[in-house]
């Protein structure tokens, strides 16, 4: 037994802290690494690190949860297309307002910077829309409805679908928009679209997207989306990525996308009976508390016990009490800096032979119901 491994030299055993003066001209990565050292800089730069040296390997899997207002503010375009581009995110979970936001770039439609004190009753009267401190023409709405529309009316979408494949079709019809232009990389959506990366909505009538949806269902047309198919699919992929590898998740923001990413484990655990150790890796960003119950899901310790995280992964867990949109740039910045792009698993492409094996394993166990739920003990 070492009688000394709590003894001074291992708690005084971290990096000492003297950092050098900021120059100017420093770059992102050498200002995280250099000074951002303490407190939540310091959980920044462990999550940059956490994401650099173990996560971004080939074998894992990267899963992203997004909520928030992120697109309207410029996130996806500025820090998660070109993580999706690099291979470093393989499948997204988003708000359903994200997508429909992130629609007005691809259309070409302005959003513009604005003040969170403009005068709302004005604004109502001009006919433009306050995000904070984003503003945008109400016709920016309209005109991606009726985009929507366009896309959702064709025959071949009036049959039930999961929400990955609802995007895929909007990425796609927006990516030949690109083409015609000759331009790319005008959303989210047409980068996922080329990069086979899913992107699912696990509440998918929140949002103007699914608004548009119940409209033409009011015609007795257009998709209609199929939740179990999102729920079941998504635990497949984590299935896959722990039978081929790892699984990770980033977590931007909390909410409906952080639970769903999430229930990955719960579900392929609690409900279908198929083993699973939980998520290999979890970073989340957030600006919510666990003791008020604003936390959604709370934090890694508490997802242990759920079974999302695996236990024996915990020390690569890391949560940054951050502004998203402050975070997420800073993120992409070091990463890009710090990691080559991987080669894309375009998990999209491969969804149903990935959804099908989960089908297979679930019936191999032949279980009733009542069996289903086995031990979590590690």
């Amino acid at each position: 037994m070492d009688h000394h491994k709590d003894g001074k030299e291992h708690f005084l055993s971290g990096p000492r802290i003297q950092p050098a003066s900021i120059s100017p001209g420093m770059k992102v990565e050498d200002l995280m690494d250099g000074s951002f050292l303490a407190y939540n800089a310091g959980r920044l730069q462990q999550a940059a690190r956490l994401l650099v040296e173990k996560v971004l390997e080939p074998d894992v899997t990267v899963g992203l949860s997004l909520s928030g207002a992120m697109s309207p503010a410029g996130v996806t375009l500025s820090s998660l297309v070109p993580l999706v581009k690099n291979g470093f995110v393989d499948w997204i979970v988003s708000t359903g307002a994200n997508l429909y936001h992130d629609a007005h770039f691809g259309l070409g439609l302005a959003l513009h910077r604005g003040s969170h004190e403009m005068d709302d009753r004005k604004l109502l009267e001009a006919e433009v829309i306050r995000i904070y401190d984003v503003v945008l023409e109400y016709d920016v709405l309209l005109q991606t409805d009726r985009f929507l529309r366009e896309v959702m009316n064709h025959p071949d979408l009036s049959r039930p679908m999961g929400t990955a494949e609802l995007h895929h079709e909007l990425g796609r019809h927006l990516a030949a928009r690109e083409e015609k232009l000759g331009v790319e990389d005008t959303c989210l959506l047409t980068v996922a679209y080329r990069a086979g990366v899913p992107c699912y909505v696990p509440s998918p009538g929140d949002s103007s997207i699914g608004m548009n949806v119940a409209e033409m269902a009011l015609r007795e047309s257009g998709p209609r989306i199929d939740p179990s198919r999102d729920v079941n699919e998504t635990a497949a992929i984590v299935h896959d990525a722990q039978r081929t590898g790892k699984s990770a998740v980033l977590v931007l923001g909390g909410g409906s996308p952080k639970n769903f990413i999430l229930q990955t484990e719960p579900q392929l655990q609690e409900v279908l009976g198929v083993e699973s150790r939980g998520h290999d890796y979890f970073i989340q960003v957030t600006d919510a508390r666990p003791d008020t119950g604003g936390l959604s899901g709370a934090t890694p310790g508490e997802a242990v016990s759920w079974g999302k995280v695996d236990p024996a992964k915990l020390t690569d867990s890391v949560v940054v009490y951050c502004d998203t949109t402050i975070a997420t740039p800073l993120l992409t910045a070091y990463v890009l800096s710090r990691h080559e792009p991987r080669p894309l698993k375009r998990i999209y492409d491969r969804r149903n032979d990935i959804y099908e094996k989960l089908v297979s394993d679930v019936r191999a166990r032949n279980l009733e119901p009542d069996e289903l739920r086995g031990s979590r003990k590690p």
